[in-house]
């Protein structure tokens, strides 16, 4: 999601002692390495898919064991009142860095990561395309993970973020215009009551196993602003490409009404994905995104191709059907 500014600081705040001794009381073997394998890199996980220790980003969502033993990590997730996807702990060794980066894949089209300090140090720096903060403990930030970014941590001990990700409700994003016209003033820290009973709201639902008509003109007609709008890209290129994604959202639509999400059509969504990806240029950067510099293959990948036809999902939306109660 692409962000009117690249830090905002919410106004809130928590209290960092409190959650330190809850992450500490949590055992090292929870920690998991980047899937990636990123050197200094790792995490765990508080809501992931199906409450187990997984990177996904889709399927549906729950607590993990780990906070369901930490009340007041609970209590500063429900806090927010949002419905809330993949949540971490992610820790950076002394040394360590996240590489310069942009997240671009379709998790990150709808939604921003709330980022909550909890061990740090002056020495650690976040990054974001020509500017750079330090995000204090307790603190409550969001920032444009559109632009490229990355963190440095030039300080002695690990430092751990609890990161939450949301796509949130009107209610979120008029605090997030709030916070944007002015840095937070001096806030006490969420209090932790020992009493509380904090419901925490989780993603059930959030990828179809065919991606709606509407959904795919809204990703194609953004990308190809994206890709036009660079100055340097070849017209000729930039033309195929339109074209290439025109033809995929028309022929998407013409089956959607044929088949639905049903099974029966897969196939033939299947073969207007694959249309696509035999037609992309065979050097990934071919093309560039006009806000960032990064390649269009990938996105295009990312972004449209891998979630348009999601076949696990059929299985996870009959599974939510099934729950859900009826009124």
């Amino acid at each position: 999601m692409d962000l009117p500014h690249l830090f905002i600081p919410l106004h809130r705040r928590f209290d960092a002692p409190r959650l330190a001794e809850e992450i500490d009381a949590l055992p090292q073997s929870a920690w998991m390495a980047h899937p990636s394998r990123l050197a200094g890199n790792s995490a765990l996980a508080l809501i992931s898919r199906g409450g187990e220790d997984n990177d996904d980003f889709d399927g549906p969502m729950a607590p993990t064991p780990h906070l369901l033993a930490s009340p007041y990590l609970q209590q500063v997730l429900a806090s927010f009142g949002e419905v809330l996807g993949r949540s971490r702990l992610m820790r950076l060794e002394p040394g360590a860095e996240v590489a310069l980066h942009v997240d671009f894949n379709y998790h990150w089209v709808s939604r921003v990561r709330i980022h909550v300090p909890i061990v740090t140090e002056p020495e650690v720096l976040f990054h974001c395309a020509d500017q750079r903060v330090h995000m204090t403990a307790g603190s409550c930030w969001l920032f444009n993970a559109w632009r490229r970014h990355r963190v440095t941590h030039g300080g002695s001990r690990p430092r751990v973020h609890l990161v939450i990700d949301t796509a949130g409700s009107s209610r979120f994003w008029r605090e997030v215009e709030e916070a944007a016209k002015a840095p937070p003033d001096s806030l006490p820290p969420l209090a932790y009551d020992p009493g509380a009973t904090p419901v925490i709201e989780t993603e059930r639902f959030n990828t179809a196993p065919v991606m709606a008509p509407a959904e795919l003109d809204a990703l194609v007609a953004e990308l190809v602003q994206e890709f036009a709008g660079h100055p340097r890209n070849d017209p000729g290129l930039v033309g195929q490409y339109r074209a290439l994604l025109e033809d995929l959202r028309h022929d998407w639509r013409a089956n959607w009404h044929r088949y639905g999400p049903a099974p029966a059509g897969w196939p033939a969504y299947r073969a207007l994905l694959q249309r696509v990806r035999a037609n992309l240029h065979p050097n990934p950067r071919a093309l560039l995104t006009a806000s960032n510099e990064i390649g269009v293959n990938p996105v295009i990948v990312q972004r449209i191709l891998a979630p348009a036809l999601d076949e696990a999902r059929f299985e996870d939306l009959q599974r939510v059907l099934r729950e859900t109660p009826q009124s």
